[in-house]
């Protein structure tokens, strides 16, 4: 086959332009850091680093449950102490009431503090996190004691929000349902206390106790006043005990993902980035390559016949 002159031309024109595809794809890599920068590039790279981003956005969502979850079981905690301080003071108050010395003014005044006690509970019942009431279960968006009503007491008016909460358990107005979050692939951690029952009897014992107080005629015995204020007590310290064991397997949990995170982004990386050194080098070559192909290039054109009329 006789090669001709624009054959020769049309040959190197084309392995210029494929030698500065060639570097243009790793001035991309340098500028960039990565060994993929669209799709074609490498396909496959392309597919498994989808992949591992997905993977990594998924633990970092867990992430942010874990810390969702930490807030809400740390402030049910502190909500927990601060009730049990209320339970302890107000049994203090009842073993002084016995008292011969007391007068009937050191009564009123004893009974007077147990309302503001009884309030105090109030307002650790109705304890938020941002803007969910920690002990009112799936009704988060209602506090457990609603407004105050002429007489005095409280009611709870629950109002259905849950939002992106899991929900177990029987059907009810949602007081007793339980809030749970996704802290893993197939793992979830209640973070609620169950408030009806600890505070379902607030008003019932601080309206007794504060009845028989101001009554100067009642002389019927306080133990059971104090006996019932052990009880809710008990009930405080058990309650914190299982939060505190949902604290110690969230810890364990976000120890877990961190693991986890640092094995997806490694991979990602391994996957994805780049080694300086081997692409730096590789342009060098590819450089020299390309200004060499010049080179040659310029000398296997004919010359025309305007170079041999000088």
């Amino acid at each position: 086959m006789r090669v001709t002159q624009s054959m020769l031309s049309n040959n190197m024109l084309r392995n210029l332009s494929t030698s500065y595809n060639k570097m243009g794809k790793l001035q991309n890599q340098l500028n960039t850091g990565k060994k993929v920068n669209r799709p074609s590039d490498d396909p496959v790279v392309a597919m498994k680093g989808i992949g591992f981003r997905h993977q990594v956005a998924k633990i970092e969502q867990f992430q942010r449950n874990i810390g969702s979850v930490h807030n809400w079981l740390d402030s049910t905690d502190s909500a927990l102490d601060g009730a049990g301080q209320i339970l302890d003071r107000a049994r203090e108050l009842m073993v002084n009431v016995p008292t011969d010395s007391m007068t009937y003014d050191d009564r009123q005044k004893i009974a007077q503090e147990l309302k503001q006690l009884r309030e105090s509970m109030h307002d650790m019942a109705n304890t938020k996190v941002g803007d969910k009431y920690l002990f009112s279960g799936t009704k988060t968006g209602s506090p457990l004691y609603a407004n105050e009503n002429v007489d005095g007491k409280y009611t709870a008016v629950p109002n259905t929000d849950p939002q992106k909460y899991v929900l177990t358990g029987t059907p009810d107005n949602g007081v007793l349902r339980e809030v749970k979050l996704e802290v893993f692939d197939g793992v979830e951690l209640q973070v609620n206390t169950n408030g009806h029952d600890l505070f379902k009897d607030v008003d019932a014992r601080f309206d007794a106790m504060i009845q028989q107080i101001e009554d100067p005629d009642n002389q019927a015995d306080l133990d059971a006043h104090i006996t019932s204020l052990d009880e809710a007590f008990d009930q405080v310290l058990e309650a914190r005990a299982v939060v505190g064991s949902r604290q110690n397997r969230a810890d364990l949990m976000e120890n877990r993902l961190e693991i986890q995170q640092m094995a997806a982004k490694k991979q990602m990386s391994q996957n994805e980035d780049i080694d300086y050194e081997v692409v730096i080098t590789d342009l060098m070559t590819q450089e020299s390559i390309h200004r060499a192909a010049l080179s040659i290039g310029a000398r296997i054109i004919q010359p025309t016949l305007v170079d041999f009329l000088r």
